[in-house]
């Protein structure tokens, strides 16, 4: 919404120079504010008011015209966004239709009369007196708010000394929520207990739609707390163009205007400016420990003795058994570089509170689009309950901020020593890479991966390829040029153990048809299902093709 600044209907009827001038309808708009003034004896003036003026006129033209012409002329003022309009009725009029009044009262929309020996040159003179004196007040109050956070930042300050010198002018408690730090809250404790439960719920359910949380601009809504309606204030905190957080406040100790409004876009400028120290911080931390995983986990000897070099500055102990776990993001093709980086680093401080959470020891990276777990099995951690345990609250995590087809969690071996690290690595990466032709859900175990964990190995490629050339590469062949689906009878034959009956009702096809279809997978790989190891063959001939994607 467009906020104006300037004083209120009620503030300009206190003026001198609206002595004897009265309010006679919209009495639920006297806080409309007015940020200029203008005159008009012209009834057409639509197209060059703005929102926030205060029209002034005189009802010369109002007598010459019908009560729907007034009507409308008055809804036009209200659909634009006019503060009010001050009519000076007499001598021209005795009063303004009742009509018309019922309408701007609905409308909550205010009419002055003004008083008719009243110069309307006079009140303008007098409105805009009052706006440059609260402006110029204003203007003063704010730059004393940011030099308080000015020495804020110079002095050290974090994000609670921000939030302080903001609570101090606001008068109103303030929840300052951001992606990297635990919720700081400032005049909740001095609520009655209802208010402060209800005052958190409403700041809950905020977070409840994701694409307004991501809007980058002001929310300004008035609320029901404890059913009042109280105005509330959200501004988020944008870095790199992202949004890492809110400020929230809610006027229930005085009212919300432009003053308040500026305190807020000052306090997220800097702490906004606090956020990407944090950042800069973090991305060096994150930049050094890739770069010693990126040597641990690599073939070659040199740079796994240079990684060996630094493990005491990682504090990580050589001898230890260890276990990788890498999250991989998927379906990002479309996020920009920036939100991406984001997105991948919040999720690595979610990942860090969750090892803190259930007391765990790991050591955690965060690449372009993954994350890089490596967990340390200490005699606590230990255990298959453990780890699935981890697992589980990690895929949970990642839900917060993901959907369930954006990310695959693969789990490798564990491995004796961080010289034998990259093992566990390639089995994750590979777990990762096989977990859709088991259809094993987000989180792949590699020792959950059956007969494909020979399967995928990577020097077997060639001898694969052969195998499936020789079994059913035929069948394959066979099903494109007939458009016949004897690779999906086969694969069904071996989910329902050779039942012919239970496939036939399976592919809801004719026990005759599903015979005959048998036959024919027979004669073309010229295998038989009758045969033990023809059997085996061909079982493992359909995998191999889920391996090589054919």
């Amino acid at each position: 919404m467009i906020r104006q600044n300037g004083i209120t209907i009620k503030d300009a009827m206190g003026l001198k120079g609206m002595k004897n001038c009265k309010i006679i309808a919209g009495n639920r708009g006297l806080y409309n504010t007015i940020s200029k003034v203008n005159i008009t004896a012209d009834p057409d003036f639509a197209d060059w008011v703005d929102a926030g003026e205060f029209l002034l006129t005189t009802a010369y033209s109002f007598k010459n015209e019908d009560i729907a012409i007034q009507k409308e002329l008055i809804k036009n003022c209200a659909k634009k966004g006019l503060a009010g309009i001050g009519i000076k009725i007499y001598p021209y009029l005795d009063k303004l239709p009742e009509e018309v009044l019922d309408l701007a009262d609905e409308l909550d929309f205010p009419i002055i009369d003004i008083y008719h020996e009243t110069p309307l040159s006079d009140i303008m003179t007098s409105i805009f007196k009052e706006i440059f004196n609260k402006q110029a007040t204003l203007l003063q109050r704010i730059e004393n708010v940011h030099e308080q956070l000015m020495n804020v930042v110079l002095s050290g300050g974090d994000v609670n000394d921000i939030s302080r010198v903001v609570y101090e002018n606001l008068q109103n408690p303030i929840l300052i929520n951001l992606e990297f730090n635990d919720n700081v809250l400032m005049g909740l404790e001095e609520l009655p207990e209802d208010v402060r439960i209800e005052i958190l719920n409403n700041y809950g359910r905020f977070y409840n739609g994701i694409d307004k949380v991501r809007e980058k601009k002001f929310n300004e809504t008035v609320e029901i707390i404890t059913g009042k309606h109280v105005r509330r204030m959200v501004m988020p905190i944008i870095v790199k163009n992202n949004v890492y957080g809110h400020m929230f406040t809610w006027a229930l100790k005085t009212p919300l205007g432009g003053f308040d409004l500026s305190i807020l876009e000052a306090a997220s400028t800097t702490i906004a400016l606090e956020v990407l120290k944090q950042l800069s911080i973090r991305d060096v931390e994150n930049r050094h420990r890739s770069e010693f995983i990126e040597d641990l986990l690599s073939l070659d000897v040199n740079r796994q003795k240079k990684a060996m070099e630094k493990v005491s500055v990682f504090k990580l102990e050589p001898d230890r058994q260890y276990k990788m776990i890498v999250v991989q993001l998927e379906n990002q093709d479309n996020k920009m570089a920036d939100e991406l980086l984001q997105k991948v680093s919040l999720l690595n401080n979610d990942t860090e509170g969750l090892v803190e959470g259930l007391k765990l020891k790991a050591f955690i990276v965060n690449k372009t689009d993954s994350l890089y777990i490596l967990l340390s099995l200490t005699k606590e951690c230990n255990s298959e309950d453990k780890i699935n345990n981890f697992c589980s609250q990690l895929e949970k995590v990642l839900l917060r901020r993901l959907n369930i087809k954006d990310f695959k969690i693969g789990v490798g071996r564990s491995y004796w020593g961080l010289s034998k690290v990259y093992k566990s690595y390639i089995d994750a990466v590979k777990a990762i890479i096989s977990g859709e032709l088991i259809d094993s859900g987000s989180v792949i175990h590699f020792e959950q991966l059956g007969i494909y964990k020979i399967l995928c190995q990577d020097y077997l490629s060639e001898e694969l390829e052969r195998f499936y050339q020789v079994t059913i590469s035929k069948l394959v062949e066979y099903d494109e040029r007939k458009s016949t689906e004897l690779v999906k009878t086969l694969e069904a034959y071996f989910l329902n153990n050779g039942n012919l009956k239970k496939l036939s009702e399976e592919l809801y096809t004719h026990y005759n048809t599903t015979l005959y279809r048998i036959q024919r997978i027979q004669a073309i790989t010229g295998m038989s299902l009758d045969n033990h190891k023809d059997r085996l063959n061909l079982e493992i001939a359909l995998k191999i093709k889920k391996i090589l994607r054919k």
